[in-house]
């Protein structure tokens, strides 16, 4: 794998991900052996959405999870940068506003929202995608109203050393190639597991969630550290 492949353009990650969205949910739940459902309903937890309330759920690719928080009573505005996949979740619910969820395109690193508009954002599997991670934090940040809440699920990194090398090879080795059975694109999991290998640590992206100007941040990992559930709420 070269450097160059992990250093996509902006609109070829976005076609890739238009390209893989038809079997994307059943190939994060294949490859995650089932996983991907307990991961979803720690996120819908940490949300915690109340009725009324108006949430962001970004890089909402098909729109299975931004489903979940709008059982709550939330409304939901489902936002991704490809297009691919809103069409599949707008053709999978029969609109594109359905049930409490709204589809929107959007770019994270210039959301098309107002300031202080949410009282709940959050992004899954998304933000190690984006060009610029920080600006897309800012982002967050910008259209939450103060007191409000984000909450950012990821792929991260186990803690002990030597475990984690075992789960880089198959990252590296077995991911790509079971993904491409069922996907038919091995090649976008080729670079899907390089952005999860050159993702940082939870401290440091704690760090930089502090950075940017979220408070009282804090994470938990996930099936012992494969993912890590990051939450900072807006200072009011």
């Amino acid at each position: 794998m070269t450097r160059a492949k992990l250093d996509k353009k902006p609109q070829d990650v976005a076609a890739m991900f238009d390209g893989i969205a038809e079997k994307y949910d059943l190939v994060n739940d294949v490859i995650s052996l089932g996983q991907d459902r307990l991961w979803r309903k720690a996120v819908v937890d940490a949300v915690d959405a109340q009725s009324g309330e108006l949430v962001l759920d970004l890089a909402a690719g098909t729109g299975t999870s931004s489903e979940s928080i709008a059982r709550k009573g939330a409304r939901v505005i489902a936002s991704d940068f490809s297009l691919g996949m809103l069409r599949t979740g707008v053709q999978r619910r029969g609109g594109a506003s359905r049930g409490g969820v709204t589809f929107v395109a959007g770019d994270a690193l210039r959301l098309p929202f107002a300031d202080e508009t949410f009282e709940a954002v959050t992004i899954s599997f998304g933000l190690r995608n984006v060009a610029d991670v920080d600006q897309a934090l800012e982002e967050l940040h910008r259209v939450t109203k103060p007191g409000g809440r984000m909450v950012i699920c990821e792929f991260s990194h186990i803690p002990v050393e030597f475990v984690d090398k075992l789960y880089a090879t198959y990252l590296m080795g077995a991911l790509p190639k079971v993904a491409g059975l069922v996907s038919g694109s091995g090649e976008s999991y080729d670079y899907l597991s390089e952005s999860i290998m050159a993702w940082p640590k939870q401290p440091e992206l704690a760090r930089r969630l502090q950075e940017v100007g979220w408070e009282r941040v804090a994470w938990r990992n996930l099936s012992t550290g494969i993912v890590a559930l990051h939450r900072g709420f807006r200072g009011k």
